[in-house]
């Protein structure tokens, strides 16, 4: 069968799926198969530059779709505004922060692979919402931050804290330490996955071997994605758990109960 195959027909098979849609004041649409994923079709809109070139845009439906389920200024923020930079330049589109339009700029010879580019640049984007709290640890940092910082005031709240009078305490860096009552500092740990785990029972064993005088917090990306074992190490030099950043309730009660 493959060596029947041949670009004549391949060609016939992609234009049927391919139609321009002239819509008047110089804009044209251009239907493809590319879809989001609620079933709508990607719209590529297509208008003349002043150099006699293209200008393909997607009119701004990206973000509007991103809008439906999601808070778009996150992918503004943080480890989801590095990667959306990097897929737009690996792509060589440009966002327009005024129109909220992904774009790019091409010879009318170079159109199709351009709609391909910002085909492609699009899905990468929409990615991005996949970027959940279990399964990227970057992103897990970011979200925990600031839902600390929802709860507690910044200047109560030290990022990477090293703790001071023990030995090679930069070694040993607290994800988050907060004023707690009673001058009794609170160390809050992100455990993202097993590997943070592990570290983290040994930073906590390190701080009680030194008699450092602390409450700790241990909040999950997902608890059940960590091995019985080393769950049970650290239950033993730890203190309070939170299962999941989803479970805000237990957050906000555990954290406030703790802090000044």
């Amino acid at each position: 069968m493959i060596e029947h195959l041949n670009e004549q027909t391949l060609c016939e098979q992609f234009c049927t799926q391919v139609r321009l849609h002239h819509r008047g004041n110089g804009l044209v649409m251009l239907e493809t198969p590319f879809t989001y994923p609620d079933g709508d079709q990607y719209p590529i809109y297509l208008t003349d530059t002043a150099t006699g070139g293209l200008r393909v845009s997607d009119g701004g439906h990206t973000l509007m779709h991103l809008s439906y389920e999601n808070d778009v200024d996150k992918f503004f923020e943080g480890s989801r505004a590095q990667l959306w930079s990097q897929v737009t330049a690996e792509q060589g589109v440009s966002y327009d922060e005024s129109s909220g339009q992904f774009w790019l700029e091409c010879a009318p010879a170079e159109l199709a692979v351009s709609s391909f580019r910002l085909g492609q640049a699009i899905t990468r984007i929409y990615d991005l919402t996949f970027l959940n709290r279990s399964r990227v640890a970057s992103t897990f940092y970011d979200d925990l931050q600031e839902q600390i910082l929802s709860l507690v005031s910044a200047e109560k709240v030290h990022k990477d804290f090293s703790v001071p009078g023990i030995p090679g305490a930069e070694n040993y860096p607290v994800d988050f330490c907060l004023d707690g009552r009673n001058d009794l500092p609170v160390f809050v740990f992100g455990i993202p996955n097993r590997d943070k785990a592990r570290l983290a029972t040994i930073f906590l064993q390190y701080f009680h071997q030194h008699h450092v005088d602390f409450d700790s917090l241990l909040i999950f990306a997902d608890q059940q994605d960590i091995p019985r074992a080393d769950l049970a190490r650290l239950s033993n030099v730890g203190g309070e758990m939170i299962a999941s950043l989803n479970a805000e309730d237990d957050f906000r009660r555990k954290l406030l109960r703790k802090v000044a």
